[in-house]
């Protein structure tokens, strides 16, 4: 993992990024170069155009694919879905750059040259892809841990890790203490020999303390030495915010928050943040104008032109002061008589047009003039209703530090865990909602903003 601006990045991703964007600027030039060889013409584009227009393709199509998240580390097998997302990413990098080329068309670049580029960029990158995922399998990428525990910390850990990609890390084992009860299944404990011949023998590379009870079993004189001999020795909260992009709510302290860094709310950070939202929300305002139009003209075909067009509903903000979010209507108008409630996968007091509305996130589209009034950013935890917030805040530790700051149209927790409708979907969120408001940057912003198309196109907690 490499760490920018208190957000962790994989270094096989990242590696996997700069690889792919260099074969596609590779695909720009020298198909063009291919293209002039076998042609009777001459070439006739000067070399900084190519340049440019290399740059350009390889630019716009390395964002559309990190866009569809064939660069995040966090996806799934089940979600990988390789073809379907290049199909789709290539297709939106077609549709930018010719669309660049209308507005600028000194970077015109022939259809021949474009094809060629194209088709040799799809079987490149399918090629690149093919040998990250035999290379992802193999141990050499992964950093080697010994787990230090056996009980319930322990057993997480172990269970961890195995639905993604490109495993991070790999387990070599569980060591016990002998004073913890032992819940990690026998096949994954080394207990023969002390704690230094074990990592001597299995060429560990970290320690993850993940002792269920630190106050009295931890053997500091033993982790001690480990440390001054150089060896990685990371905490459990600390390696779940690292490899997993969250904070452990089941063992987090108020203690570790106090001490440990991130939390950086300054004025000029802030001030940055919310010009960045004007500008953005005016501009997203008038490319959304027309399917605004539409969305009106649908919900009023369905419903009737007397019924309610947007839904005014309550929410809790910044420092838990409450505002009035808006949103297109996509429940039928007496949803809530029966008293306040969560929605539901296939919610039957969905409409037909609140139905695709909400697939597409097109209902969340009013909330722009929120993030322009102020009350809200781009990118935030999503803000919850006051008769959730009460209850969560009773049951849930640390749910009141999601509110430090202004919750957003989209956020980290949606990109990372789907629709919650319940008490524990809200405590998992939370962990992702603790991690964005400990690691806010611009940086970390604009990642999500650019993943946000993932969550639109695969409908990721949309109900």
């Amino acid at each position: 993992m490499i760490r920018i601006f208190h957000h962790y990045i994989s270094t096989v991703f990242l590696a996997l990024f700069i690889v792919e964007y260099c074969v596609f600027f590779g695909s720009m030039y020298f198909g063009s170069q291919l293209y002039f060889y076998f042609s009777i013409t001459a070439h006739w584009y000067e070399e900084n155009n190519i340049l440019i227009a290399s740059f350009l393709f390889a630019s716009s199509l390395s964002l559309c694919l990190a866009g569809i998240g064939l660069y995040r580390r966090s996806i799934g097998l089940k979600e990988y879905e390789l073809l379907s997302r290049t199909a789709i990413g290539f297709s939106a990098s077609i549709l930018i750059t010719v669309s660049t080329y209308y507005f600028y068309p000194q970077l015109f670049i022939g259809r021949g040259i474009l094809s060629i580029a194209l088709v040799v960029a799809v079987f490149s990158m399918l090629a690149c892809r093919f040998v990250f995922n035999k290379l992802a399998e193999q141990s050499i990428l992964q950093k080697k841990i010994l787990v230090l525990g056996c009980g319930n910390n322990a057993h997480k850990i172990v269970k961890s890790n195995n639905s993604y990609i490109h495993k991070g890390f790999k387990i070599i084992g569980c060591f016990s203490s002998g004073q913890e009860k032992q819940i990690v299944d026998s096949s994954n404990m080394l207990n023969e020999g002390n704690l230094q011949e074990i990592i001597q023998e299995y060429d560990i590379d970290e320690i993850v303390v993940a002792l269920d009870d630190r106050r009295t079993i931890m053997p500091v004189n033993d982790l001690l030495e480990c440390k001054m001999s150089g060896l990685e020795v990371i905490d459990l909260l600390s390696f779940y915010e690292r490899e997993m992009a969250y904070l452990d709510l089941q063992n987090l302290q108020p203690s570790w928050l106090v001490f440990s860094d991130g939390f950086a709310q300054s004025g000029i950070r802030t001030l940055l943040k919310r010009l960045i939202d004007i500008v953005a929300s005016l501009t997203l305002l008038i490319l959304a104008l027309p399917i605004m139009l539409l969305t009106v003209i649908a919900i009023c075909i369905e419903s009737g032109f007397k019924a309610p067009i947007l839904y005014r509903q309550i929410r809790v903000g910044e420092n838990n002061q409450n505002f009035q979010v808006l949103k297109f209507r996509s429940m039928k108008t007496d949803a809530e008589s029966q008293g306040v409630q969560f929605a539901k996968e296939n919610d039957d007091r969905t409409t037909f047009v609140g139905n695709f509305i909400r697939k597409v996130r097109i209902d969340e589209l009013p909330q722009i003039f929120n993030v322009f009034k102020g009350d809200m950013s781009f990118v935030g935890p999503r803000p919850e209703r006051p008769e959730f917030v009460d209850g969560f805040e009773k049951n849930i530790p640390f749910y009141r530090e999601r509110h430090r700051v202004k919750p957003g149209i989209t956020g980290w927790a949606q990109l990372c865990y789907p629709y919650g409708a319940n008490e524990y979907d809200a405590i998992q969120k939370l962990q992702y909602d603790l991690y964005y408001v400990k690691n806010y940057s611009l940086f970390l912003d604009l990642t999500i903003i650019l993943h946000t198309v993932e969550i639109i196109l695969w409908g990721k907690g949309a109900r």
